[in-house]
């Protein structure tokens, strides 16, 4: 997603004056920001001869808000809140990927259908994040229709969330031992009237780009860096499997109960912008797939762990049990201690491999969390794909990036 353009105040030559005999005049060219209040502002540093870049440097941390140091100050529970807030499209695997190394600590078994619902609602978060992608690419592009189809589709998903949980974007939905609330009643027929007719909108979107002759001029071939530089970056998600690997956590390392579920893992050749386009359409269809069975076979059962000095208590319980009351009022006002060690589980987020390091003291409060993202791991790439190619192939390349500047500064 780029809410970057061309600064073109900022340019500056490189040397005054005339330029010697057998030199070559290079210009500097800042790319964004526009403004700090922005959501997502990078700088990126060209050097430009004519219209080809020689170099580009990104230059990070306009948006840092100490997510891991303010972590630190939080109990364990808290520290979901600001998982919500690191990526804005995929609030949802963020809460999980947060969640996961803490219950491992813990020792927490999750039931069944707190862990059904899990992969349900992440899957949607990644169609969300798929589609904001989507659109936003496209009008980057110049295609400003596609902005407004995939945002009519994701603002049924944000009706989804908000039916859940009570909020549209920031919804702490998923818990250190299970989830926050009871799925609400009709949720199954709000989920399924959407996956229903999703396929369709998406054969929509592919019917418009797949064969544009001015879509596939801007993507093909742009933005390709070969796949060994790709692992040597340590780039992950979509585009690593554009570029031949079929690398996803999701089957590599399953995790709450990924591995029950039937979905192929998408995978294109080229490397290139537009593979990196049929990769993230090809994972909604996935996802898609994946929804379908979570409502044809969500088990019945509780969905918070049977742990009363963890987990919050039922509230029908607190009415006409002590023991409840007292557990719900130490939670709250002190938090649960974690057993002292360290924990690592990595979740494969829309953007790639995304994994939380949680070191415990054995006290209510995290000693360390560290965060894997993938926004700032793919990002590393940027100098390469830039470099040696023209400007006017930067937006698109860019785009095709698809990273989230709360992701990167932390």
């Amino acid at each position: 997603m780029s809410e970057i353009e061309l600064n073109t105040n900022a340019a500056t030559l490189e040397s005054e004056g005339e330029p010697e005999a057998g030199t070559t005049r290079r210009m500097t060219l800042n790319m964004g920001p526009q403004h700090p209040s922005t959501h997502g502002v990078l700088r990126i540093i060209l050097e430009l001869d004519g219209e080809t870049i020689v170099s580009a440097s990104p230059d990070i941390g306009f948006l840092h808000t100490g997510i891991e140091k303010q972590a630190e100050a939080l109990t364990y529970q808290q520290v979901v809140t600001l998982t919500d807030r690191m990526d804005y499209l995929s609030n949802l695997a963020n809460n999980l990927a947060y969640c996961l190394p803490v219950e491992k600590l813990l020792q927490l078994e999750i039931p069944a259908r707190a862990q059904w619902v899990r992969v349900m609602l992440t899957e949607i978060s990644r169609i969300n994040s798929h589609l904001v992608w989507l659109g936003t690419h496209c009008l980057d592009l110049g295609a400003m229709t596609m902005f407004f189809y995939t945002f009519r589709e994701r603002e049924d998903i944000l009706r989804i969330f908000e039916f859940f949980s009570g909020q549209r974007l920031m919804t702490s939905y998923i818990r250190v031992g299970g989830l926050a609330l009871e799925p609400p009643r009709g949720w199954h027929k709000l989920v399924s009237g959407f996956i229903r007719q999703l396929p369709a909108k998406i054969d929509q979107y592919e019917g418009l780009l797949t064969e544009n002759p001015i879509f596939m001029q801007r993507t093909k071939g742009v933005g390709f860096l070969p796949v060994e530089r790709l692992l040597d970056l340590g780039v992950t998600g979509p585009m690593i499997r554009a570029a031949g690997i079929p690398w996803d956590i999701r089957k590599s390392e399953p995790y709450s109960s990924y591995e029950k579920f039937d979905f192929n893992i998408p995978v294109q050749q080229a490397g290139d912008v537009y593979a990196r386009f049929r990769v993230r359409m090809d994972e909604m269809r996935e996802s898609i797939k994946i929804v379908e069975q979570c409502l044809a076979g969500m088990p019945e059962g509780p969905i918070r762990a049977d742990a009363p000095k963890v987990v919050l208590p039922d509230r029908e319980k607190m009415k006409t049990q002590m023991e409840a009351l007292i557990y719900h009022f130490k939670i709250v006002t002190e938090g649960f201690r974690v057993p002292a060690g360290e924990a690592y589980v990595p979740v494969e987020s829309p953007r790639g491999e995304l994994g939380f390091y949680v070191v415990s003291d054995g006290t209510s409060k995290p000693a360390r969390v560290f965060m894997r993202t993938p926004s700032y791991g793919n990002l590393q790439a940027l100098s390469e794909l830039f470099e040696g190619k023209l400007i006017s192939d930067s937006i698109a390349t860019l785009g095709s990036m698809d990273f989230v500047l709360g992701d990167v500064d932390r």
